[in-house]
């Protein structure tokens, strides 16, 4: 929330949260999303999260581990839970969504998401190592948001650098945003034609 306002980000002004995976750095601010609506921001409007498998019972969980009993005020806005299967086209907020299962272990199915909306299509990674539904997810994306969390040494669950290099000729995206970075990727400049993602970038296409 912090992050948002600081980029003038209304947080009313978003209606659909796509959920990649269930680990805390990708879906533990929704707990600060929620109570923001409520208690600050006087949300109004509908808001619906979508994501893997399970994502119903472990946002409840977390919101009542992280502020017991924030889950029994009634919401003054209409919250929607989706839960997502694999490789089945879901429309979600005028978004058609086709999440593929990748390899990233979090007690629920980790997915990467295909959204097409306005004849555009965006992929986005999560966190994965190296398997072949990656390829099926961002095939000739218009944009491909790519974790690559370490140059060329291998870490389980997650893709190096040089391993997605391998693949972007197959992938055929036009265009590669790296994200999900160590230190050892924060170090080197982007390979030339390839974009680095930054707090605050607004991409158009």
């Amino acid at each position: 929330m912090i992050a948002m306002r600081r980029f003038g980000v209304d947080p009313n002004s978003i209606g659909t949260v796509l959920i990649s995976h269930l680990h805390g750095d990708h879906f533990g601010g929704l707990p600060f999303l929620l109570l923001d609506a409520q208690y600050v921001s006087a949300r109004k409007g509908p808001l619906t999260i979508a994501g893997p498998p399970g994502l119903a019972s472990r946002l409840h969980a977390l919101r009542e581990a992280m502020f017991p009993d924030s889950t029994s005020p009634h919401l003054p806005f209409r919250l929607e839970i989706v839960e997502l299967e694999a490789e089945q086209r879901t429309v979600i907020g005028g978004l058609h969504v086709t999440p593929f299962e990748v390899r990233h272990p979090s007690g629920a199915p980790s997915f990467a998401l295909r959204c097409e909306v306005a004849g555009r299509t965006i992929c986005y990674s999560g966190d994965t190592e190296w398997v072949g539904a990656l390829g099926r997810a961002a095939h000739q994306a218009d944009l491909f948001i790519a974790e690559t969390y370490t140059y060329d040494r291998p870490v389980p669950f997650h893709t190096a650098w040089t391993t997605l290099q391998d693949h972007l000729a197959g992938i055929g995206a036009k265009r590669v945003l790296l994200t999900h970075m160590s230190a050892d990727m924060l170090g080197r400049d982007p390979p030339a034609g390839i974009d680095r993602a930054e707090d605050g970038m607004v991409i158009d296409f």
